[in-house]
């Protein structure tokens, strides 16, 4: 039997039934997105909209997910130079804009980069700070994420 793990109001729920009745409630979106490491082998993470989160945006028509996922985090961090290493599972969470119902499919990727100029955050899309973050950071900051964000880093 095939099991979802959602994350619906940021609490992991398991769907193992009806999946597709699950879906029909929502109108679909597909993102991709990385866990980027340095030389440093810190991790780059941005702080959007009042939590810490990692960079990942929605599929544009003509890309791969692999595309997309290197122009998002390009896009949203100001970073260069990345390399894709490993595809991580995807992520699934729900969330509401405009009274219209969300289900967000999120590809990952580890990610390289030996990048070392300033990082931009892409403030259009609510993010105002990009960091590279070091082991002890990453805990402290995941007490304020999302429980997506949350469950992929323990799993990865």
């Amino acid at each position: 039997m095939q099991k979802y793990k959602v994350y619906i109001n940021n609490r992991l729920e398991i769907i193992t039934e009806n999946w597709e009745s699950f879906c029909a409630g929502y109108k679909p979106i597909v993102a991709a997105g990385g866990l980027v490491y340095n030389n440093d082998n810190q991790l780059l993470m941005i702080f959007r909209n009042g939590k810490w989160d990692l960079p990942k945006g929605k599929l544009e028509v003509g890309e791969n997910i692999e595309q997309c996922a290197i122009r998002e985090v390009e896009e949203e961090c100001g970073v260069s130079g990345l390399i894709i290493t490993k595809q991580l599972q995807e992520t699934y969470h729900t969330y509401e804009i405009n009274g219209k119902k969300i289900l967000k499919c999120t590809y990952w990727f580890t990610m390289r980069s030996s990048f070392k100029g300033n990082l931009v955050p892409q403030t259009k899309e609510g993010i105002t700070a990009v960091v590279w973050a070091d082991k002890e950071d990453i805990a402290e900051k995941l007490e304020n994420s999302f429980g997506n964000i949350v469950g992929l880093l323990k799993r990865k």
